[in-house]
């Protein structure tokens, strides 16, 4: 078996793998929606690899060796960061986020509102 033949073959299969799944992919060129608005998408990416070869039986030498390789690569969306003047949120899609990471991520807009509404009434009170 020809080992530069098999190394061609498996850098040129991690060479696609690179070109499709760069940080670009992960994280996404941002969107601006408007003059204050910017969304940036976040994805998780998976890749998968397989090379092998082998000597074959043949009357000529140099025509011995047989092999191949492949790759495969999945981009799945799983959140985006979206940016405005005064906050940033992370907004999950629900597809693969767990119930405790949606929680987290709501715990300071709960507490903004929780805390908005004690101070109404404390100004309520105090009128």
């Amino acid at each position: 078996m020809s080992a530069t033949k098999i190394e061609t073959l498996v850098q040129t299969a991690i060479e696609k793998i690179r070109e499709l799944a760069d940080c670009q992919t992960i994280v996404g060129n941002p969107i601006t929606v408007n003059d204050n608005t910017t969304i940036i998408p976040v994805s998780k990416v998976s890749c998968g690899f397989a090379s092998g070869g082998s000597d074959l039986p043949t009357s000529v030498a140099k025509d011995c060796f047989g092999g191949g390789s492949g790759a495969g690569v999945t981009v799945t969306p799983i959140a985006f960061i979206a940016v405005t003047d005064s906050e940033v949120k992370l907004l999950q899609l629900s597809m693969n986020a767990p119930k405790e990471n949606a929680a987290i991520n709501m715990l300071p807009e709960i507490i903004d509102k929780v805390t908005a509404y004690l101070q109404k009434k404390k100004e309520e009170k105090a009128e």
